[in-house]
């Protein structure tokens, strides 16, 4: 397998009990089980919660309301060994990059199959090997979830067929870029016309602005790997929404997509996106 490549499920598995395990309990995960709640046909076996032992009474609290509707059992854990235990028919991580390296390969090479949404964690070569030796060693997979990103399945197609360029741009309003390396770079404040203020591969773009490194690590698995991805972010005074744009030319097709992402709510540097895409996904797991 190419180091770049993620093991992707391919055929459906089934389960005689379906018991999710989850890693988090934030924004991406409250969204992910509210959209479950509105569409899910009937409720999961169980749900195993691993959240840091300080956040145990957070944890039941935010997920109470949904017993018997997403989940019949809960089972609330403080450790990654604890998690395993309960065997759960797949582990979604939804906290963070540090989650997919601290839990991501214990998980695996448990034969337990790990759904990510922090893609940007795996711009890190040696955990992308970590998880790939796990998943050799176990047969169990591991699983990028698209996230704030579409057009994945056809840039996995064109990949097979040869990929010549791929772009990534992120497009945010200026003030958006704060607390970023752009902010010493240039005047976000006064900025009267669009500025691309960074050039680079994906690798570095997740490296220097861990905030973009989830899209343009997910474009970069998917597509021509981290170091033949590039990335461009853009300071745009006229934008009104964080937009990411993936152009590429291939084989068998060339393609220019164009997303306007809506911001979460409760965190507006989490894309809305997200939570509805892991909510899709597993929903989409169920029903195999």
């Amino acid at each position: 397998m190419d180091k770049d490549q993620a093991a992707i499920h391919d055929a459906p598995q089934q389960f005689d009990m379906w018991k999710l395990g989850l890693i988090g309990h934030g924004a991406v995960a409250r969204q992910a089980f509210a959209a479950m709640g509105e569409h899910i046909s009937a409720p999961l076996d169980a749900l195993v919660v691993l959240v840091r032992a300080d956040s145990v009474g957070k944890a039941r609290d935010m997920l109470g309301p949904w017993q018997g509707q997403v989940y019949r059992e809960l089972f609330i854990v403080s450790d990654v060994a604890g998690l395993i235990e309960q065997r759960p028919s797949i582990v979604a991580e939804a906290a963070g990059h540090q989650a997919v390296g601290a839990f991501g390969p214990a998980v695996v090479r448990a034969g337990i199959d790990f759904l990510i949404t922090s893609a940007g964690a795996l711009a890190s070569a040696p955990l992308r090997e970590a998880l790939d030796a796990s998943a050799r060693a176990s047969r169990a997979k591991w699983e990028i979830c698209s996230g704030a990103v579409g057009g994945l399945d056809i840039l996995g197609a064109a990949r097979l067929s040869g990929l010549d360029d791929v772009l990534y741009t992120s497009r945010k309003p200026p003030l958006a870029w704060r607390g970023t390396r752009a902010e010493a770079l240039i005047d976000l404040g006064s900025l009267t016309q669009a500025v691309t203020f960074y050039e680079g591969n994906a690798e570095a773009a997740a490296r220097d602005y861990p905030q973009n490194a989830n899209v343009a690590a997910t474009i970069a698995i998917m597509g021509a790997g981290f170091e033949r991805t590039r990335v461009r972010l853009v300071a745009d005074p006229a934008a009104t929404r964080n937009t990411h744009e993936v152009s590429f030319r291939s084989g068998c097709a060339d393609v220019d997509i164009h997303i306007a992402g809506k911001p979460s709510p409760e965190n507006p540097k989490t894309s809305l996106t997200t939570g509805y895409a892991l909510a899709a996904r597993l929903l989409q797991m169920m029903r195999a």
